[in-house]
């Protein structure tokens, strides 16, 4: 008698889940390997300078002597409850983040941080935007991430969208060589529709042929910003369609706190970042788009940290109405940053250099509580991982070992950690660069096997 797996109608099963389960595997890869920026800094494209990312850490730096001069004027104004030398530490990687590497990823802003303006005023932008990113790549001046934001495609704006789209790469490709910079990408507005989406690449596609670009080198990323986005005319989840259309060229999907809690009408007094009706929605962005490998941002506190009176001459009286307006958009940024973070949301916008400090702040002080922890808990569980893997069982739990693992990446790549902290792991250098905990795996094997 054949043994039951031998059955003909149970190795047709197997074939048919053989089929399903690669289909599915094309379809959902798992998280991204890539890095990804804890934020992106959103400005006008008519204010876009190649001196912007430089200048805006200047400004970050100056937030930060003028307002929290040491670690417990910033500690107090957050709320934060630290000893000195933790406190101290935490302000010590703040600094030097934004002297380093302030802006993560920075987009050049054609919808709302530029308005409608006359046709040939947005085309000399265009234009303008491209030769000042040309000079920002030539001098090493670009964030390790940056791209544009064109106008919608919906009927009133999707000619000047795409012909604000053209003449700028068009520009970039002549200035710089057919180069474009590291981590370009598009980013789509208030989508209603998934064919948008599919109306984009092929304007990329078309692009790349003309210029002899290699397929794929324009990458987009869609915005969350209306309920269409979240469920379609039928009631069916529209983000796994919008990635289908994207066909492959999706990094991320940024959900668009004001937008969609207006278009709710959801009263402006209460259109904040932990609204519920937002939870709701990047919920819903996280459970269709988990595996699929598309980055999820956050949007951004409009509360600007800037105080009410300018100038060289202040009396002391007007200093400390400026520090506390400062510390209490400081304290709200915070406060939704952490929000974000705590339901493993990892990016988010911000609109002004101030905010960068709170963006660090919150950052550093979630994955610094936890180091040592996770450090534990990390090399506990590669020592395990890999005793499995060299005896011959089987280890089932990779997706636990990539999040461990992720959570590293990520703290080491903002700055929140540095490579001594991530080596004390028991981790290498090695298979650090490699990003993946199945790749550190199979290292381990190979090496103990050639000994």
């Amino acid at each position: 008698m054949k043994s039951f797996d031998e059955n003909d109608r149970v190795k047709n099963v197997l074939i048919e889940l053989e089929a399903v389960n690669r289909a599915y595997q094309l379809i959902k890869p798992g998280p991204s390997e890539a890095r990804q920026p804890v934020h992106t800094v959103y400005g006008g494209a008519h204010l876009f300078r190649a001196t912007t990312a430089r200048r805006l850490s200047e400004m970050a730096n100056a937030s930060l002597a003028t307002y929290a001069p040491d670690a417990d004027t910033l500690c107090r104004a957050l709320g934060l409850s630290y000893d000195d030398e933790f406190a101290a530490a935490l302000y010590q990687r703040i600094q030097l983040k934004l002297s380093r590497e302030a802006v993560e990823d920075f987009r050049i802003d054609f919808e709302d941080g530029f308005g409608n303006r006359p046709d040939d005023e947005e085309d000399e932008a265009a234009r303008h935007a491209a030769d000042e990113l040309a000079k920002a790549m030539a001098s090493d001046l670009c964030p390790p991430f940056i791209g544009i934001r064109i106008k919608p495609l919906n009927e009133e704006l999707k000619r000047r969208s795409i012909r604000t789209l053209g003449i700028f790469l068009s520009r970039l490709m002549e200035k710089t060589e057919l180069q474009l910079p590291p981590g370009f990408v598009v980013t789509l507005p208030k989508i209603t529709h998934p064919y948008q989406v599919k109306a984009l690449v092929e304007i990329l596609e078309a692009f790349e042929q003309q210029y002899g670009l290699q397929e794929g080198a324009l990458k987009l990323e869609i915005m969350v910003e209306t309920p269409e986005s979240i469920l379609d005319e039928s009631g069916a989840c529209s983000l796994p369609r919008f990635i289908t259309e994207s066909r492959g060229r999706c990094r991320g999907a940024h959900f668009g706190t004001y937008d969609y809690t207006a278009s709710l009408e959801i009263t402006a007094a209460w259109q904040q970042m932990d609204h519920p009706a937002c939870d709701f929605a990047r919920h819903f962005m996280q459970v269709s788009l988990a595996g699929r490998g598309v980055f999820i941002s956050d949007g951004a506190t409009n509360l600007m940290p800037v105080g009410p009176h300018r100038g060289d001459d202040l009396s002391d009286q007007q200093k400390e109405e400026n520090q506390r307006v400062v510390h209490g958009a400081w304290k709200a940024a915070f406060d939704h940053t952490r929000h974000s973070l705590k339901h493993a949301i990892y990016q988010g916008w911000d609109l002004h250099p101030a905010q960068f400090v709170v963006r660090y702040a919150a950052i550093y002080s979630f994955f610094l509580e936890s180091l040592d922890a996770a450090s534990t808990r990390l090399k506990n569980f590669m020592d395990s991982a890999a005793k499995a893997t060299l005896s011959g069982d089987v280890f089932d739990d990779a997706a636990t070992g990539q999040g461990l693992l992720n959570y590293f990446l990520r703290a080491y790549n903002c700055g929140a950690i540095g490579m001594e902290e991530l080596l004390a792991t028991g981790l290498t250098e090695d298979e650090i660069r490699t990003r993946s905990f199945l790749k550190i795996l199979q290292m381990r094997k190979k090496l103990s096997t050639n000994r």
